[in-house]
């Protein structure tokens, strides 16, 4: 695969990614959703941490959050500019077709989060009650490389009373892929999906 296919896939996958997010963020308001199907709705929330909104200062207790959201950023940076790094080499070496596209998948979605976590809170006032607005006369909701990723897709494919005589959970509240995330968090998960899944055609 070419430099400019690759290219290409990452441009594609940016540009839906930060789409979704910039029409969510400014005509949603923060926990606002809308069901399209029984097992699909839009849902807006935005993640401050990591997976699941995990943040470091939830893992180490002496961080505070303004730090842990700072290295969490810089981290992210250093990540994307590896994988960026990667992604190059493999396609420098001729390498599997699988392999580029699993990385441009993966460093498309990578880019597309730090998008968010370095300027969204520059450019975009908060969505608590309200619909942001982009690039509010006061400034933003927070400073560069403290914004929040917007997450928006979410599937609860099952949410219901379990049969009681399931063994440990019966009779008990489920709900099944709780989860919400974005379009960037697709790219990634399905990139690392390919490259364990084809590992060997990956991997040549």
């Amino acid at each position: 695969m070419s430099l400019k296919k690759s290219l290409l896939i990452v441009i594609i996958i940016l540009l839906i990614d930060q789409i979704s997010k910039i029409y969510i963020k400014m005509n949603f308001q923060l926990g606002e959703d809308v069901t399209v199907f029984s097992w699909f709705k839009i849902l807006f929330v935005e993640n401050d941490g990591m997976a699941w909104g995990t943040k470091l200062s939830d893992i180490f207790s002496f961080i505070d959050d303004k730090s842990a959201k700072l290295i969490l950023t810089l981290f992210r940076i250093v990540a994307v500019t590896g994988i960026g790094f990667w992604l190059y080499d493999v396609i420098k070496k001729q390498k599997t077709k699988t392999l580029i596209f699993a990385i441009s998948l993966i460093f498309a979605g990578a880019l597309g989060n730090i998008i968010d976590s370095v300027f969204y809170g520059v450019l975009f006032s908060d969505s608590y009650g309200q619909v942001s607005t982009f690039l509010p006369e006061g400034g933003g909701y927070a400073n560069v490389f403290h914004g929040k990723v917007v997450d928006m897709l979410n599937f609860p494919l099952y949410n219901g009373i379990l049969p009681e005589w399931l063994p440990f959970w019966g009779g008990k509240q489920f709900s099944f892929f709780d989860p919400v995330f974005n379009v960037a968090d697709m790219a990634i998960s399905t990139g690392i999906g390919i490259l364990i899944v084809f590992n060997k055609r990956a991997f040549r």
